[in-house]
């Protein structure tokens, strides 16, 4: 519209007035009010904005829920030094800690399952022997390189190497492995073995960076200390001492991390030489979570703070004491093991030794590991077990040690108790002592320095009874342990057990794949097994970890290893942000 000339003067155009329909109407009958009906008309009105603010603030609060987001810092303490931060290298807890946070593998445990982790997806064939990978199309290394089935190639040929002695090398022997194409790979067994997909859950290392490195420089490569792998974390920083020893590692959120870039956007590492070190920081605040701390500070901390959870899991370690009845004849008596194990007061160990952080347990297979009263355990009953050994003639002897007369012979119920020297292990053998010396045997306790213990009376089974622990991985794979052909070194069946039925399940349960059927088959060998007492299993301790109350989305599930505890870290978040709930939903 053109302006308005009105003698020669331009008027500026008039501005448009916003008005609702109808309001002139309104205000003229407003207008018409006596004093009284206006103020009324006026609270009305006032109180009707007011639940309508009110209505909708709570609508709002409603459809609003609270969700994970970035930011944050965990500063934790772990006792120990980082030496190998390489897959294929790592054997302390130490080095598996951080090669959990900053590699990642084609399996990954969460929660005791085993799932895909680069993987996309897996396939195994028909005969258990042929093992395929499709690998994810977003992986990358934390310099930006893409990982390919080359670099998973890489990895497991350095693993195979006999020149590097990788920790994990038995794992992978006798795998052929077949390269299709730079996102599928293959594995190829000589025989069939159902634990084999546990053995890919191992962290793959960049071959465009190791590649250069000589074998025999392997281990020195600083890239042992400064990893670059493809976890949800990478290292930012590395604080060391005066000598160059790293005292703690600053790791970040990994942006491109395939998953989801994790929400803590940093975590500080602090290393502790010793327990004492890392309990005086932490009482000191310098770290606000710590790992894998003994029984005895657990329980000082937990009767001294409310703002630290103890998180606590059993773990696959299975102490007890295991027969060698071919060293000490007087235990190859069945009467003499049912008594032994009768007399045994199991919550002795879980409350003198580990106070109260352990499970009594009666069976070799790990707690909670399959649907069986491996849970359960003999209470302790002197009287039964003198009674059992009365009635296969055993009596007390003028000494007060029991004996047993033959036509020939006379047994008497002596033999020794060998341990470690290790504070838990030999408070441990002082209960056995004084439990089966209240119904008359003759126990003699000899400790050996670690070392010796296992090079010169472990390997050559020269020991009665032998007071040690067993650790069985997440394969739950018990050959090494129980079947006949491992009786003998390098082989870990300490109590030298032979039986032709035990043999056979074990050697079915680790060629099938189903997992039922390999459930089923452990049910039976353990039964088999508490029939036969070959040894008398004790107790399974906890992993015991500390960690500040303002950490949320943890989920800790079953541990075997420390570095178990990291396997939802992308998940862990201290910070919040407020949305309605439609827009997660499409998330």
């Amino acid at each position: 519209m053109r302006p308005t000339i009105v003698n020669d003067i331009q008027l500026p155009k008039r501005k448009k007035e916003l008005r609702i329909k109808g309001s002139e109407k309104i205000l003229s009958i407003i207008n018409k009010f006596s004093a009284t009906e206006k103020s009324i008309f006026a609270f009305f009105t006032i109180l009707l904005i007011v639940s309508s603010l009110i209505m909708a603030n709570r609508t709002n609060k409603y459809f609003l829920i609270s969700v994970p987001t970035h930011g944050g810092i965990l500063n934790e303490g772990i006792v120990g030094l980082p030496r190998s931060i390489n897959p294929v290298l790592a054997f302390t807890d130490v080095d598996r800690d951080i090669s959990e946070l900053v590699y990642s593998g084609l399996m990954k445990y969460k929660n005791g399952e085993l799932l895909t982790d680069i993987a996309e997806k897996y396939s195994i064939s028909d005969d258990g022997l042929t093992y395929t990978f499709i690998l994810k199309n977003n992986v990358y290394f934390h310099d930006g390189t893409k990982l390919t089935s080359d670099d998973i190639e890489f990895t497991v040929q350095k693993i195979q190497d006999g020149i590097l002695k990788s920790p994990r090398r038995a794992d992978w022997a006798n795998v052929t492995i077949k390269k299709i194409s730079a996102t599928e790979i293959q594995f190829i067994l000589k025989q069939p073995y159902s634990p084999f997909l546990s053995n890919t859950t191992i962290g793959i290392i960049p071959k465009h960076i190791w590649k250069n490195v000589d074998v025999d420089q392997f281990i020195f490569s600083q890239y042992n200390i400064e990893p670059i792998g493809s976890g949800p974390y990478k290292i930012n920083s590395i604080s060391r001492d005066k000598g160059g020893i790293p005292q703690k590692y600053n790791l970040v959120s990994f942006k491109s991390y395939y998953a989801h870039e994790a929400y803590l956007d940093s975590l500080n590492i602090y290393f502790f030489s010793n327990e004492k070190l890392a309990i005086e920081a932490y009482n000191g605040g310098t770290v606000e979570s710590l790992a894998g701390i003994s029984p005895e500070e657990a329980r000082k901390i937990a009767s001294s703070t409310d703002s630290t959870k103890i998180l606590t899991s059993p773990l696959p370690r299975i102490f007890g004491v295991f027969f060698n009845q071919n060293n000490a004849p007087v235990l190859a008596n069945k009467e003499v093991r049912q008594a032994l194990e009768l007399t045994l007061d199991k919550n002795r160990f879980i409350n003198e030794l580990l106070y109260g952080y352990g499970i009594s347990i009666n069976s070799p297979i790990p707690f909670g590991v399959i649907n069986s009263s491996s849970t359960e355990t003999h209470s302790k009953n002197k009287d039964k077990a003198l009674e059992i050994l009365a009635k296969s003639g055993w009596l007390l002897n003028a000494d007060g040690v029991m004996e047993k007369k033959e036509k020939k012979s006379t047994q008497i119920l002596e033999f020794s108790v060998t341990t470690a020297d290790m504070p838990e292990l030999k408070k441990a053998a002082e209960i056995v002592k004084s439990e089966w010396e209240s119904i008359g045997a003759k126990v003699t306790i000899k400790i050996f320095e670690y070392g010796d213990l296992s090079q010169n009376v472990i390997k050559t089974r020269k020991y009665d009874a032998l007071l040690f622990g067993e650790f069985i991985g997440k394969d739950l794979d018990l050959y090494a342990f129980w079947h006949s052909s491992q009786r003998n070194s390098p082989g870990l069946n300490i109590s030298m057990y032979v039986n032709s039925k035990t043999d056979k399940i074990l050697e079915d349960a680790r060629e099938t794949s189903d997992d039922r059927k390999r459930e089923a088959a452990y049910v039976s060998f353990e039964k088999i097994i508490k029939d036969d007492i070959p040894a008398i299993f004790l107790y399974s301790p906890q992993y015991i970890y500390l960690i500040p109350d303002r950490i949320k989305g943890m989920n800790f599930g079953r541990i075997t290893t420390p570095s178990d505890r990291w396997h939802d870290i992308e998940d862990w978040y201290t910070e919040t942000d407020n949305v309605w709930n439609i827009f997660e939903k499409n998330k």
